[in-house]
């Protein structure tokens, strides 16, 4: 692999993940947006992969006593003085999590309309935080996720469906506070930022009613997989509850993480592509070789992407969407005419790919070939981990403590003129 050319495409990887740093993005949140000072209570939740960050810096905005709790993957080792922090399993929930949400809806549901609450959110939330409708176990709320992550809906999709099996996404959160008012500063993990899919809306009104997220299972084909429990509370008639208002503001996106990249990008022609990189994970690849297949030739370039794919589970093997996009771009690469030398790499900003210890993949024209023969036999097993592994092109890094979604860049760099 090219030793410079990786070398940038990590700078590159920490220019995003430190512009989404949560956080520097909530202090200066915080210095438009100040916490509220309430005559009651003030109670300080945080949700999600950057939980622990985003708590350790609004508790340095606090003046007074408070009950502060964050909620977090368990990759994330960080502490947080004068706070609890719960860890919880992504992306599949576990008992821990099931404990978190029964954990803050009991502190939620004591609160009168003196005391103020502060939701701090961010990506990975959905999982984190458990708290199933009546009816439905955690075992039937597990069995949901695991369809919904192998059926190649986008985030939004997928996260409409789980507001409708919980008590605090889409809004619920705001119900149990009730009458107390609630402040939340929002992460963004969901191109094109909308806020009642991030972390499933806790703060923010549902997305859809049941009965599209029944719509939603039937055209994905998962309806009759999903427990029995499921289907009839999503066939249940009936309004959802009113949300209460939130005062919400975004403080973080992949945008601005893009933007960073393309800053960071010194000696380099840097150019986003698209800030929109979804849907399925085979059209995303030729959509980033087509690209790569028009740069200019005579000088480095840096091709920037950011979003979210999809992956349809066909096969038992192990992997992520960024690991399978840089899989895909390295066997197709061939199918190309790409300026050479080049580089490939697709990874979650939250250091975290999948079920997986790696954060995406690196790829570059020698990948394929060092993949060996059965490479796309284990593509269409699901197996890009496996893949990659076998090439030296996993991208390994620690949790970020932050999540923004994906990014990716496509470099090039003529002999001489390389980026340092």
């Amino acid at each position: 692999m090219t030793e410079t050319l990786y070398r940038t495409a990590r700078a590159l990887f920490d220019a995003a993940v430190e512009a989404a740093d949560p956080a520097i993005a909530l202090r200066r949140a915080l210095a438009r947006h100040p916490l509220p000072n309430p005559k009651g209570a003030l109670h300080l939740i945080a949700i999600g992969k950057a939980a622990p960050a985003m708590l350790k810096e609004a508790l340095n905005h606090v003046a007074r006593p408070c009950e502060a709790l964050a909620v977090t993957h368990y990759e994330n080792p960080m502490v947080v003085p004068k706070a609890e922090v719960l860890r919880a399993a992504h992306p599949v929930p576990d008992e821990a999590g099931l404990r978190a949400g029964q954990k803050i809806m009991r502190r939620l549901d004591r609160l009168g309309p003196k005391d103020a609450v502060v939701v701090l959110v961010s990506g990975g939330g959905s999982a984190l935080v458990l708290a199933p409708v009546e009816g439905v176990s955690l075992a039937d709320k597990a069995a949901v996720s695991r369809l919904l992550l192998g059926a190649g809906l986008d985030i939004v999709q997928m996260n409409l469906v789980r507001q409708q099996l919980s008590e605090l996404k889409g809004g619920g959160l705001l119900r149990h506070a009730a009458p107390a008012p609630v402040t939340a500063y929002l992460l963004s993990d969901v191109i094109g930022d909308d806020l009642r899919a991030i972390a499933s809306g806790p703060t923010v009104g549902p997305i859809g009613t049941r009965a599209e997220a029944a719509a939603i299972l039937k055209e994905a084909g998962l309806w009759d997989a999903c427990p029995e429990s499921v289907r009839a509370h999503l066939s249940k008639e009936g309004d959802a509850p009113a949300t209460p208002a939130c005062d919400n503001h975004l403080i973080g996106s992949n945008r601005k993480s893009l933007e960073a990249m393309q800053a960071a990008a010194s000696g380099l022609e840097a150019r986003i592509v698209s800030d929109a990189l979804v849907g399925d994970v085979a059209e995303a690849a030729r959509f980033v070789l087509q690209e790569a297949a028009k740069a200019p030739r005579d000088r480095p370039v840096a091709l920037i992407f950011g979003g979210e794919t999809t992956v349809t589970l066909l096969g038992d093997g192990r992997g992520g969407r960024n690991q399978e996009l840089a899989l895909r771009v390295a066997l197709g690469a061939a199918e190309h005419d790409l300026p050479e030398p080049w580089l490939f790499m697709s990874a979650g900003t939250d250091g975290r790919d999948g079920p997986t210890d790696a954060a995406g993949g690196i790829v570059d024209a020698r990948t394929a070939a060092a993949m060996g023969p059965d490479a796309q036999a284990l593509l269409d097993n699901n197996d890009s981990h496996e893949a990659l592994r076998r090439a030296d092109a996993l991208l390994i890094t620690a949790a970020t403590g932050t999540n923004v979604a994906d990014v990716q860049v496509f470099l090039t760099g003529k002999p001489g003129l390389q980026p340092g």
